[in-house]
């Protein structure tokens, strides 16, 4: 009635063969091409702040986050899907100032605004990468 799967599958080479087929053949891009004559959908996807690197937690979110759009999507309606960056703000500041052994505006002050905003772009872009890779993996649908 079925075939039996083999128990010795690697998953892992599997997962990322799903992935390339998905980038090399422009999957995503294509799913929202051709819907482009349906009904507007938007989904507006509060972002990650890039401080940190995404772990397990992160997982549901973006599955929860990605099931609405897929929805849609399905339905034919023509479901832009535009990520962001919450890139400023106190996370990323507060890091920054771990990371340079600083306590509070006066420190941030005395050790200067253009080196420590110059030290906080440094900080989101180092994570950047991973978020993306990271969202790829569990096949988080967006354009970054």
């Amino acid at each position: 009635m079925y075939e039996k799967v083999s128990g010795d599958l690697n998953f892992v080479e599997r997962e990322k063969k799903v992935e390339d087929f998905w980038a090399k053949n422009q999957i995503f891009e294509k799913s929202v091409d051709q819907r482009k004559d349906g009904k507007y959908f938007t989904f507006y996807d509060g972002p990650p702040t890039a401080n940190g690197k995404p772990h397990i937690g992160h997982v549901l979110t973006r599955v929860i986050k990605d099931t609405i759009p897929r929805y849609r999507a399905m339905k034919g309606d023509f479901t832009v899907r535009k990520a962001g960056w919450d890139t400023h703000g106190l996370p990323v500041e507060l890091e920054v100032e771990k990371k340079l052994g600083l306590d509070g505006k006066e420190q941030i002050e005395e050790y200067g605004l253009e080196p420590f905003i110059k030290e906080c772009i440094e900080s989101v872009w180092k994570y950047k990468g991973l978020w993306e890779e990271f969202s790829d993996t569990v096949g988080y649908w967006a354009d970054m």
